[in-house]
């Protein structure tokens, strides 16, 4: 069941656990795992989760339905994930030079599942936000090594150049009748 979002939603920042929250009522909330430093300051405090943040949210829920099949559980997750990074991480600058350069132009658009190549390793990742020239990302995979002393976790995002994001390569059966 996909979670709707209700007008007693908020941000929270979650002391315990160091970590932005969405607080989804009284009985529920949903951590991010995005730290204190990577928020804005607005993030710090509570926050009411507007109607701009569920204009949001509903419009990724519905891109994911048609780009991915996945359980309703993990669109929750990414739709939450996705709508916090979008409004409540600091911006960043472009982080390329970790990332292979493809030789495909592709197009960006919220909720596109791409691959970044980084140091031989291939990497899923979603956009959470595009422009013309560069998306903010979140990494789909378990982890991905940017070098020996950085590495990204399961949701956390980077903003790279569009030129860095690979299509998909869709596996093709061809049936000979």
């Amino acid at each position: 069941m996909l979670l709707m979002p209700k007008r007693d939603w908020q941000w929270i920042y979650n002391e315990a656990h160091n970590s932005l929250s969405v607080s989804l009522g009284s009985d529920m909330e949903f951590l991010t795992p995005y730290k204190s430093k990577y928020l804005i300051p607005d993030a710090q405090s509570e926050l009411e989760f507007s109607v701009e943040h569920a204009k949001f949210y509903i419009e990724f829920l519905e891109r994911l339905s048609k780009s991915m099949s996945v359980s309703d559980a993990a669109k929750v997750q990414l739709a939450l994930n996705a709508t916090a990074a979008h409004f409540l991480l600091k911006p960043q600058m472009p982080k390329s030079w970790f990332f292979d350069t493809s030789t495909m132009c592709v197009y960006s658009e919220l909720a596109k599942v791409f691959q970044l190549r980084c140091q031989g390793v291939n990497a899923q990742v979603m956009v959470v936000e595009t422009n013309i020239q560069a998306s903010l990302v979140m990494l789909l995979s378990k982890e991905l090594s940017l070098n020996a002393s950085k590495s990204l976790m399961q949701f956390e995002c980077i903003k790279v150049m569009n030129d860095r994001l690979y299509p998909l390569t869709a596996s093709r059966q061809i049936v000979a009748a």
